[in-house]
Parts: structure tokens; sequence; C-alpha cells
């Protein structure tokens, strides 16, 4: 049996950071990743850098990933440091398209609900078709405007992925693949991980692993509502480049590609394409940008988001079992940041960081699914 300081169950984009941010720490990390075949919404993510319209209704969202989109360049540094890998981030700005009036002077006023909560660093821009132009020369006729804000961007999230991977292993974290978790229980004043490539002994374990974190979140006594949402995405072949700034709907990669998609599907475990949704897709991107008609498309996916019951993430440490910890969320990407570098003095055994009070796990009522156990019955 292995023996570390934590073990972070979840190899995606949330992992990754969390064990690179503990072995920053100076803590002996392993990370447990179950493998490709499950539903793993890293290799699908959208690559945004993204912080407006995000934290309606939450104000403490918003700020969250203001903060995170703040702290990105340190974390692009860090990582071309550890392992030599650019992860392409961009934050020159982003654009909301609008495609209507009504969809511009809904966006203004939500914006601005934003803006009133956050406060002066939450800045944006209300655009009509021919400011919009100026950042997007070829927007369409159907475009009524934009909403611009300099705090967006993007960057490569496969890039990021493999990003984290190598610097977690620059770093000395214990990678280990095919290890899907069965057991989480005490032992010895720390945690006892049984999984199929062998057990693992803790003294602390971050259960970052997504849609699974359902699951797991109850071995540890801990009621983690999270269930899956679809997104259907579609590539272009290679262009020139077309586009400056990333919108919420279309961007271009740094490899060339046009990346379109902003499906939001509740179908369940179900992350297959499909025709119509993905014609819709492509429709709506045309009537933004109608020179994209004339590109041909390479690939199509779909990925399963990880949503709570108020969409926003969950970081929580267990009453039942002091020492376990969930983090999770959909915003793989945006956050990142945050997960590498403000978290993980929390997750090592500091103060839980105020920014995050709004974010636990308790903040739902009990679901009947899972069965709340106290210390004594998590063995």
């Amino acid at each position: 049996m292995e023996t570390r300081d934590v073990v972070v169950v979840g190899g995606g984009l949330v992992g990754s950071a969390v064990a690179y941010g503990l072995a920053r720490q100076g803590l002996k990390v392993a990370l447990l990743d179950e493998g490709d075949q499950v539903f793993r919404a890293s290799r699908g993510n959208f690559g945004l850098v993204w912080v407006q319209s995000k934290g309606e209704g939450k104000h403490d969202y918003a700020r969250w990933s203001l903060q995170s989109a703040h702290l990105w360049p340190s974390l692009a540094e860090m990582l071309m440091q550890d392992a030599g890998v650019d992860v392409q981030l961009q934050q020159r700005g982003g654009l909301h398209i609008c495609l209507s009036e009504k969809e511009l002077v809904d966006r203004q006023a939500r914006l601005a609900t934003i803006q009133q909560g956050v406060g002066d660093d939450y800045t944006f821009q209300v655009l009509d078709l021919p400011q919009a132009r100026e950042f997007i020369p070829g927007l369409g006729p159907d475009v009524a405007g934009a909403t611009y804000t300099p705090m967006d961007g993007h960057a490569n999230p496969l890039k990021l992925l493999r990003a984290l991977n190598a610097s977690c292993q620059v770093r000395g974290v214990s990678i280990v693949r095919g290890a899907a978790v069965t057991d989480i229980r005490r032992e010895g004043g720390g945690f006892r991980i049984r999984t199929a490539a062998g057990d693992w002994q803790s003294d602390r374990v971050v259960l970052a692993a997504g849609l699974a974190n359902r699951k797991l979140g109850a071995m540890v006594g801990m009621d983690v509502q999270v269930g899956p949402n679809r997104g259907q995405v579609l590539i272009t072949e290679r262009t020139r480049p077309v586009l400056d700034y990333p919108t919420n709907y279309i961007r271009q990669t740094d490899e060339g590609t046009i990346q379109i998609g902003d499906s939001q599907e509740d179908v369940g475990y179900d992350d297959n394409v499909t025709v119509p949704v993905l014609a819709a897709v492509a429709a709506r991107a045309v009537r933004c940008i109608p020179a994209l008609g004339q590109l041909r498309l390479v690939r199509t996916w779909a990925a399963l988001r990880v949503l709570s019951p108020d969409k926003f993430p969950i970081y929580q440490e267990s009453e039942a079992m002091p020492g376990a910890y969930v983090v999770t969320g959909h915003s793989g990407v945006t956050l990142a940041a945050q997960h590498a570098i403000t978290l993980s003095p929390w997750l090592a055994g500091g103060e839980r960081p105020a920014a995050i009070d709004g974010f636990r796990a308790d903040r739902f009522p009990p679901s009947s699914e899972i069965k709340t156990m106290g210390a004594d019955d998590a063995h």
C-alpha cells in the first residue's frame, strides 16, 4: 500500500489543478484517474476563461471567476516554467453576440445587475452592430449587437490538461491511471482509499472526480449534489486568422480551427451527438458570422458538464470525516487558477478562504438519494 500526504481523486482539469497546487505546497501527492472511458468534461471543454454573465443570482461567483481570470497569467507562467507547455492563453477580452434587440437589452440588464453587486472591477460595454464589427468584422446583418468585457479570454484546454499533468509529474505527483475508487474509509488517523489499481493511505483526500463525486462523496459522509448537462460542439477545418476575440458561442483556436457550440441539454448520462442540435448550433453560428458557412466541418463531439442544482461550484470539507474534501464545478478552465493557487493552502490544512463561503455543499436541502453517514458509519 502506497502512502502520500494527499490523495486527489479525479484526473481531469479540476483534479489535476488541485494536485498541482498541493504539490507546489510541498506535499507528497497521488492523483488517481479512472481513465478516459469515463465521462470526462475536460476533453470536451470549450476553452473559455470567461467572466461576463457568470454570477447572476450569486455575485460571489462573479467575484470568484474574476479573481481567477486575474490569476490566470500567473498559472500560465508557472506551467510554462515547470512543463515548458504554452497553454495559449489570450486575454484581450471577449464578446457575447446577440441576435435581437431584446436579447441585447436583456443582456445589458443582466450584466448591470452583476456589476452593481460586484463593483467597479466588473466592467462591460454594450456595442451596436457597427461597434461590434470593429472587434469582429465578419459579423452578419442578423446581429443586433454584442456585449464586450476586457475580463474575458480563452486558452487551449487540451494543452492545459497536458501542462497540468506534466507539471504534476515535475513536482513529484504520482499519477495513477485505471484507478477507479471503490471505497474510502478512516484508518489510523487518516484515510485508506481502495482502487482497482491498489490501495493508498493518506492524511487527506480530495474528491475532484466530476460527476462521480456524488457517489464518492457518500463514502465520506457528504451529500454532493451534482448532475450532467450535455453540450455539443462543432469544429471546422483550419483557416486563416479571422477571430481576434473569443465569443460565448464561437472561437478560433490557436491551431486555426473554429470551435462552435453552446447547447445545454438535460438528457441524463447521454454524451452522444445529435443532428438536430448540431444543425441548430451551426445555423446560429452562420447567422452570427456568415463566412463560416463556407468552411467544412471536420469533427463533432458532446460532453457532459458537471452542474450542481444552482449551477455554482461546491467546495466542502466533510464534517463527518474531516480531512476529506470535495472540489467540483463546471468551469474547469476558467477556475483552474483558483483551484491551483487559492484552494491549495486550504486543502493542505490551512484556513478556508472566505471567498468560497457561499459554495458549501450543505447549501442545498438533503438529497433523498444520499445517506448522510456519521464518522462511525464511514468505514
